[in-house]
């Protein structure tokens, strides 16, 4: 049960996996024959080969640059800058964008990191866009980002920068917001 115990406690560090998901997941595996788990095992073991990041945007791609900055169809003048290749990759599972991005990456506790404003500020040049959305999480971290990249866009000489709405999620009721959310949504309110 050692090398069980370890899988659980291995698990258990994933992202939105606590300790009832680790146990389900490890007995699930436990399951399945040698050969399903030989090729699960290579799936994760061979997980970074052969990806590259993205000398234009920041993705992980399987060239570089990307499929996004690649693709000729793309709104260049439009980009948006996210958190993080889990925000990118919800926003095209989406399909409600076709600009180009930035993956911010780079961040120590919401500070953005020399390097990091160093690799938009490249970007940013090279791309010279119309509008630079910011797509930072809700959050104390995400609007210390907010702001430093509000003044790094700035200097360099992007008027048009907006930030994506915060408030009330559809279908969501008013009686179960909690305050940060009903102040957001208060103030991001629309003139109709």
């Amino acid at each position: 049960m050692e090398s069980l115990d370890s899988l659980i406690n291995a698990l258990k560090k994933f992202p939105g996996i606590g300790p009832k998901s680790a146990r389900r997941i490890a007995f699930y595996l436990l399951k399945q024959d040698g050969k399903e788990l030989q090729r699960i095992g290579s799936l994760v073991s061979n997980l970074k080969k052969g990806l590259v990041t993205c000398s234009h945007c920041g993705n992980v791609s399987a060239k570089d640059p990307c499929s996004i900055c690649a693709d000729p169809l793309r709104d260049r003048d439009i980009l948006c800058v996210v958190d993080d290749l889990e925000s990118l990759s919800a926003f095209e599972q989406s399909g409600i964008y076709n600009g180009l991005y930035h993956v911010l990456g780079g961040r120590v506790a919401g500070e953005i990191t020399d390097d990091s404003a160093d690799f938009l500020a490249r970007h940013i040049r090279r791309l010279k866009p119309s509008e630079v959305i910011i797509a930072s999480s809700p959050s104390i971290e995400g609007d210390m980002s907010y702001y430093t990249l509000v003044d790094i866009l700035h200097g360099l000489g992007v008027e048009n920068v907006t930030r994506l709405a915060y408030g009330l999620p559809l279908g969501g009721s008013i009686e179960f917001a909690d305050r940060m959310t009903l102040h957001t949504a208060l103030e991001g309110r629309r003139k109709v």
